[in-house]
């Protein structure tokens, strides 16, 4: 597409000219608004820096461990971005931004800490009482404008989401013909990455704290949730229909991205278990085919059936939109498995090493690979005391299963 104007264009068409003069106006009102944030972010570090990790330091009211357990690495990145602002302030956003990012690893040691750092600045504010009382009068400085510790701690988080889009938009308001087109270029791809890495982290928080919140619902420590891994997808009521035409039973279903978890309410008289579930059965999705027997029409509710290899379950809900949730999400986490298996097997080949199944070498059993534990029995023994209190049927709890790479980092303890 040419820019040059036509001969018989009129006053108000845009030119090449025009069209540059717009993007130095985008350009300038973007550097501007970076340079201004960037002093203010600079201020907050400092105000971090100082009336935190160094006093600290001097005083002793914290352990070196502990210290750097909540701080981390935010003296370097201060240090970073000090640097950074020097080359804003002067108009050298290209050349600037191209020496930041040589020390962005330190913004990913920090953005990995980060919920370590949460946890262990909550224990020490429940334990330690000098530094409780420490964090107070700092906080109460006229410097802090009232901003607290916590929040301040999340600001290096924030600011990478902010330089995504700052970055961007100097690039695309930038001529490619530019000295500072590749230098900016570099950059977005580099912040991108630590982006990416913020993005990920929360979702392996997220869903380890969903691992652990099944996990409490669980009475005892038969059935192990939390696993390397595992994905926590949904969870909801769906009524067993058994094969000789008995009635169908309704029970909780917990879906995870290598397994579904068939569970029954405890006895509410209980004293300890009354709000849990005893988990009764779990069925590993490897092998397991799901149809839709009945839900293929607008009629009311519908039936699934699930089949694996030793076990068959057919599955009913009286609510069609729960139904197709439930085939989505099971059609979609089998697929992803097969998917994430197949990706292993193609890795061990091309290292020429023997293939080996992680994913369920738990279900191999006297040492036969090809004999696998498709149905664990959990609990089958015991019955409620009374008759089973009518579930909720309240709108399950659904989480977006991530599109999950062959390999990823480790979360950091939570």
């Amino acid at each position: 597409m040419s820019f040059s104007p036509h001969p018989l264009s009129t006053p108000g068409c845009n030119s090449i000219q025009e069209q540059r003069d717009r993007w130095e106006i985008k350009r300038s009102r973007t550097a501007k608004q970076l340079v201004r944030t960037e002093q203010r972010y600079c201020q907050q570090l400092e105000l971090v820096t100082t009336f935190f990790v160094e006093i600290l330091k001097a005083k002793g009211t914290l352990k070196q461990d502990i210290r750097e357990s909540i701080f981390s690495t935010i003296k370097a990145i201060h240090s970073a971005n000090q640097s950074l602002l020097i080359h804003l302030e002067n108009g050298y956003f290209g050349k600037g931004f191209d020496k930041f990012c040589s020390h962005l690893h330190h913004y990913n040691t920090y953005v990995d800490n980060i919920y370590n750092a949460n946890k262990v600045l909550g224990i020490q504010l429940k334990k330690n009482k000098a530094f409780r009382h420490f964090k107070k009068l700092q906080e109460a400085r006229p410097e802090f404008n009232n901003q607290k510790l916590e929040d301040l701690l999340q600001l290096p988080i924030q600011r990478i989401d902010q330089y995504k889009h700052f970055l961007e938009d100097l690039t695309s308001n930038t001529s490619p013909h530019n000295p500072e087109f590749e230098q900016l270029s570099r950059a977005v791809t580099a912040v991108c990455m630590v982006f990416q890495r913020i993005q990920d982290n929360t979702q392996y928080h997220e869903n380890h704290l969903q691992l652990c919140r099944v996990q409490k619902l669980l009475k005892g420590r038969k059935l192990k949730v939390l696993a390397a891994g595992r994905w926590y997808i949904r969870e909801g009521w769906l009524k067993v229909v058994p094969t000789k035409g008995a009635e169908a039973k309704p029970k909780m279903f917990f879906l995870f991205s290598d397994m579904l978890l068939q569970a029954k309410r405890c006895s509410p008289l209980h004293l300890t278990n009354g709000d849990k579930f005893a988990g009764q059965h779990t069925y590993p999705l490897q092998d397991c085919v799901v149809e839709k027997v009945l839900g293929h029409t607008k009629s009311r509710g519908g039936l699934l059936s699930l089949t694996f290899p030793k076990a068959k379950l057919l599955l009913m809900s009286n609510n069609q939109e729960d139904l197709n949730d439930w085939y989505q999400s099971l059609t979609s986490a089998i697929r992803k498995l097969h998917s994430t298996q197949a990706a292993y097997h193609q890795r061990d080949e091309l290292r020429g090493r023997p293939l080996h199944s992680t994913a369920y070498s738990d279900n191999i059993t006297n040492g036969n690979p090809s004999r696998k534990r498709n149905v664990m029995c959990i609990d089958t023994s015991e019955q409620a005391e009374k008759p089973p209190v009518e579930p909720d049927y309240s709108s399950p709890k659904v989480m977006k299963q991530p599109d999950i790479p062959v390999q990823r980092r480790p979360l950091q303890a939570v």
